[in-house]
């Protein structure tokens, strides 16, 4: 099975150690159909995302964006040399060469028209691959054309956003705006919170659990086994004890555990992160029973540190009704988000807010700066607060609760027409990532971009994502799912460990999938 592919740059990873390509080029390339979840690295994970001829002219302009990778996959998979593919080393042979401008390019210009070239056909890839994006937590419905006369500019927010540096190139009215708009959403005065723009939601992360373990040097963090995996980065980074506490089978933190391991450690102080939204079943953890569970064991206001991730679903838990609310009139310490998620930022961005009382165990003098710093970042990307900036003006908080009400409806839309073609699916209450079973087909999977852990699968329903892009999901999925199966006796794979009885579709769980499904359609 297929553990992991990534790619930064050009370093294919997973959980096999030796891969033939051959075989899976011709598990790919063949048209016949797939009877079991495919061993290799797929080389459409290669050819789609680092098509090897983009550089090359066409033969005309107007040929379609379906054509244009087609043709760099062809290319991509007739230049493979070796039998295998060894991991632990990176590859070169899918990426675009830098190379020497001729003594006579500025008067010849062919290097600036190879170039053109070049981006021109990525823009086309990128259109192409943006169409079936649909396994990761997105949103590709934004506009920035009025902000395109920043781009000439550096714009650097380095050091504190609240304090002004030497470096007068900078956009801190614009971030201290976006900070407050989150703190007012948060319940906090503009005296009583520090924040600041981050460039990704996994350092809205470490910044949190860091805050944490300053304000309680030997404190425990605890986090649920489903929390992402930033969060166990931060542990290794901080060389802090660690203590993953299982879940239900929603996701959700398991409080009858979490106590349990409280208890065995109430020595120390305890720091923990709540997620508002697991990475893989977007489960809410229950903050009001997570702090009961703190008071039961023992654990007083004085002698613990929460941090809420909530990357994608804490800035749609707000706009959801009886949803549970994540606000600093409960005793927490932080809160992050990311921007390039729900809100639609086109460059990967967050928000991290905190306590004031908290930020001056971080924050120290940097004369280099004539300014402070209590940032994991030095350098901070300006334009990142600019795109927040206008884009939550233009929506604003009714804006918002509009997009997370037409999300929710849609993703109850795909699980009811997931679970009518008798797929195995689950959706939580308060969520819009819908997991149902994967993929057969592994080419299905890099197709629509899905993120797959095990035996389950998920998509993402986003600003971005219409009904009619789902009804194009699912009809393809069901004639993937009835391509391995010939004969036409499809069998669905039990998934019960993941989803539970009611929301398995296999042959020992389809009678309680149907009840399952009766009740929904009832209600």
């Amino acid at each position: 099975m297929v553990t992991s592919v990534q790619f930064s740059p050009n370093i294919v990873s997973s959980g096999a150690s030796k891969l033939p390509v051959k075989a899976a080029a011709s598990r790919l390339l063949d048209s016949a159909p797939v009877a079991s979840l495919p061993e290799d690295i797929p080389l459409d994970a290669l050819k789609v995302i680092c098509p090897s001829d983009l550089g090359k002219e066409t033969s005309s302009s107007s040929e379609d964006e379906a054509d244009v990778v087609t043709k760099a996959n062809g290319a991509a998979a007739s230049k493979v040399d070796s039998d295998t593919l060894v991991l632990g080393k990176n590859f070169h042979d899918f990426c675009l060469t830098i190379t020497e401008p001729e003594f006579d390019d500025d008067v010849t210009g062919e290097k600036d028209a190879y170039m053109a070239g070049v981006l021109a056909r990525y823009r086309k890839t990128l259109v192409e691959r943006t169409k079936y994006h649909l396994g990761y937590p997105y949103n590709l419905d934004f506009d920035y054309g009025a902000l395109s006369q920043l781009q000439h500019f550096s714009i650097n927010n380095l050091g504190d956003p609240f304090i002004e540096s030497n470096y007068g190139v900078h956009s801190r009215q614009f971030e201290v705006g976006v900070l407050d708009w989150f703190a007012r959403l948060w319940d906090l005065e503009k005296d009583e919170y520090w924040g600041y723009i981050t460039n990704c939601g996994t350092e809205g992360n470490l910044h949190g659990i860091l805050v944490g373990r300053e304000v309680f040097p030997n404190g425990i963090l605890y986090a649920s086994k489903d929390s992402h995996y930033s969060v166990f980065k931060a542990a290794r980074m901080y060389r802090m004890d660690v203590v993953k506490v299982d879940t239900l089978l929603s996701g959700e933190i398991d409080c009858a555990d979490l106590k349990r391991k409280l208890e065995e450690n109430a020595d120390k102080p305890a720091i923990l992160n709540v997620n508002i939204g697991t990475t893989v079943k977007g489960a809410v953890d229950d903050l009001d029973l997570v702090l009961k569970t703190l008071g039961d064991s023992g654990f007083t206001e004085d002698r613990f540190y929460i941090h809420c991730d909530g990357a994608l679903f804490g800035l749609m838990m707000p706009f959801v009704k009886k949803a549970p609310k994540v606000t600093f009139k409960k005793p927490i310490g932080s809160v992050s988000v990311s921007g390039h998620k729900f809100v639609g930022c086109p460059m990967p961005c967050g928000v991290q807010i905190t306590r004031m009382e908290h930020i001056n165990v971080l924050s120290k003098n940097v004369e280099y700066l004539a300014s402070r710093d209590a940032t994991i970042m030095g350098s901070r990307n300006g334009h990142a607060p600019i795109f927040l900036w206008y884009t939550l003006n233009r929506k604003g908080y009714r804006g918002f609760q509009k997009e997370t009400q037409r999300c929710l409806r849609n993703a109850h839309y795909l699980k009811e027409c997931l679970r009518a073609a008798g797929f195995g699916v689950m959706l939580n209450e308060l969520s819009s990532t819908v997991v149902f079973e994967r993929p057969q087909e592994e080419a299905f999977v890099l197709k629509w971009q899905l993120a797959c852990q095990g035996k389950i699968a998920h998509a993402v329903v986003m600003p971005s994502v219409t009904v009619d892009k789902l009804d194009k999901f699912v009809a393809e999925l069901i004639k993937s799912r009835q391509s391995c199966f010939p004969d036409g006796k499809v069998v669905a794979p039990c998934i019960v460990e993941d989803v539970g009885p009611e929301n398995c579709a296999c042959d020992e769980h389809k009678n309680v999938h149907a009840s399952a499904e009766a009740q929904s359609f009832q209600y």
